[in-house]
């Protein structure tokens, strides 16, 4: 099969189109035919070294298809499924666990369902199995126009909560588009000094994004990020929380983050669509780091 592989660390240059061995499904697993891959973050962080990882390596986390195989009871070859692949989902075919992926409803573009699992699990995770997000709460988004950003507006937006977002003077009108109640351009302004009594802050940016959150946060409320270490001090002495985390797979999460997509709740924002062979251009515009939205590869018709 074709799939993108890198043989060692380093710049998007590393990254290799070649012909490798199909991936055999244990027990418990299925054999996907990807139809769209998407592109995270966490991608080019692999590629750079940044987490420690076996090579060769066949790179990406999500991804839609078709079953070719199953040896899992609860999917049948022939069916449209997306979710997390572990074996690296740029690649003509990936395994992936029953656990870790979901029935792909027939309203669902292969697009759209491809960008929901890392980047939707992601978001919805910090925000209510993390944060604990109530509606009537105020929730404030770091980076509310990317990957992760934009679906954690609408989510947060969805459950009843007074949503704040900051992103860059380009993206406020698709910020407000997305249902933010508050956007903060943090080009010219500061959030620590604009946001006040916030509840959860979600933190979807990393660098000096994260210590900014911690003054805007309420007593007893907790600052969850997946981009730095947590400033877990500075957050104590407001009386609040602040914690570091990394998303668990869960098909019933897929499920309903599905259906927010098709009830038109949850919309997903493609910014641009690559094919397998253009990698290194997907992850070059990722890595430049003002992507409105998901990136996707287009892995077979």
């Amino acid at each position: 099969m074709r799939a993108v592989v890198i043989h060692e660390t380093g710049g998007p240059e590393v990254l290799s189109l070649e012909q490798v061995e199909r991936p055999e499904p244990g027990e418990g697993e299925v054999l996907i035919a990807v139809k769209v891959a998407s592109v995270n973050p966490i991608d080019w962080k692999i590629r750079r070294g940044v987490r420690e990882t076996a090579m060769p390596k066949i790179l990406g986390n999500d991804g839609s298809g078709v079953v070719e195989v199953s040896r899992a009871e609860s999917f049948a070859a022939g069916e449209e499924v997306f979710g997390i692949v572990p074996s690296g989902g740029y690649a003509q075919f990936a395994t992936a666990g029953a656990g870790t992926i979901a029935k792909k409803p027939a309203g669902l573009s292969h697009a759209q369902a491809a960008c929901l699992p890392v980047a939707g699990m992601t978001a919805w995770q910090a925000l209510f199995d993390q944060g604990g997000l109530q509606a009537g709460q105020r929730a404030l988004i770091a980076g509310g126009a990317g990957g992760v950003g934009h679906l954690a507006v609408q989510l947060a937006k969805n459950a009843g909560a007074h949503t704040i977002a900051t992103g860059s003077a380009r993206n406020r009108e698709f910020i407000l588009g997305l249902g933010a109640d508050e956007y903060i351009d943090y080009t010219s302004q500061d959030v620590s000094e604009v946001a006040k009594d916030v509840d959860v802050a979600f933190d979807a940016v990393g660098g000096q994004t994260t210590a900014s959150l911690v003054p805007t946060l309420r007593e007893g409320g907790v600052l969850v990020t997946i981009a730095n270490a947590p400033p877990e001090q500075a957050a104590a002495e407001r009386g609040a929380r602040a914690l570091v985390f990394s998303m668990s797979p869960k098909s019933e999460q897929l499920e309903r983050l599905a259906a927010l997509v098709l009830e038109g709740t949850v919309r997903v924002e493609i910014a641009q669509t690559f094919a397998l062979e253009d990698a290194r251009k997907a992850h070059e515009l990722s890595e430049a780091g003002h992507t409105r939205g998901k990136i996707v590869l287009t892995v077979s018709d």
